[in-house]
């Protein structure tokens, strides 16, 4: 699975403030709510970012011996 990016963001407070009540409402974490935002407004324009695959879950398969 390829990494995701890392930058900074420099925002104003009360947007900061406002994207954590709504990560909150929503059981997000302000990192994936700003994401949830973006995909939004690309959407809206006309541009499809395809989601990535999310991580597998639980045990690997067994391997037979």
């Amino acid at each position: 699975m390829p990494q995701k990016k890392a930058f900074a963001l420099r925002l104003d407070p009360a947007v900061h403030a406002a994207v954590e009540r709504l990560a909150a409402a929503e059981l997000r974490s302000a990192n994936a709510e700003i994401e949830v935002l973006l995909r939004e407004a690309l959407a809206r324009r006309g541009i499809e970012v395809p989601s990535a695959r999310p991580p597998r879950r639980g045990r690997p398969p067994a391997r037979e011996e």
